[in-house]
């Protein structure tokens, strides 16, 4: 026997239908005209480029966009609007830094997401055999970070946090 289930209209406007949330994997624009920064790719040597502002230090990343400013994820620097400006020094009031005032960059530390520590590639890790200078990209799959790896709680929790669970540092 089914039962019908009937609401009032005061329980029913308190119900509110949440949207449905989709996760896309952004996409990486191609261009192919010349003499632009970056590859065709946004990748340059296997490394997604990043661009960061002389002035105030900001970081572009064409995975992240920007979409509060209409620059949805997955757009190339090359492919930004000329009338961009640097979403940090535009706000300060610091002038209108474009396109003109970024440079490429590559983050060269990393950090745990789950005890922080945080890998320098200048500094490397010679007490585990990682040579200073040695690229975090060049770090063998297996990497676990030697904090979270010598704390019995995380691994017997959390298993061992490998490179996957270390993120970009923004200087």
């Amino acid at each position: 026997m089914v039962k019908a289930i009937t609401t009032s209209k005061k329980s029913a406007a308190k119900k509110t239908k949440k949207p449905a949330v989709t996760i896309t994997k952004p996409t990486i624009k191609k261009t192919s005209a010349a003499g632009k920064k970056g590859s065709a790719s946004g990748k340059k040597g296997g490394t997604l480029m990043r661009y960061k502002c002389r002035l105030c230090g900001y970081v572009y990343s064409p995975l992240r966009g920007e979409p509060h400013n209409g620059i949805p994820a997955g757009t190339a620097f090359e492919d930004l609007p000329d009338s961009y400006v640097c979403p940090v020094c535009g706000f300060q009031g610091k002038g209108k830094v474009g396109t003109w005032g970024f440079d490429e960059w590559r983050p060269t530390r990393y950090i745990c997401s789950m005890c922080d520590y945080i890998y320098d590639e200048k500094r490397g890790e010679p007490h585990h055999g990682i040579k200073p200078g040695t690229k975090f990209e060049d770090l063998p799959e297996d990497y676990v970070c030697p904090v979270c790896a010598t704390d019995p709680k995380i691994v017997l929790r959390y298993g061992n946090v490998l490179k996957q669970g270390f993120s970009p540092l923004d200087d």
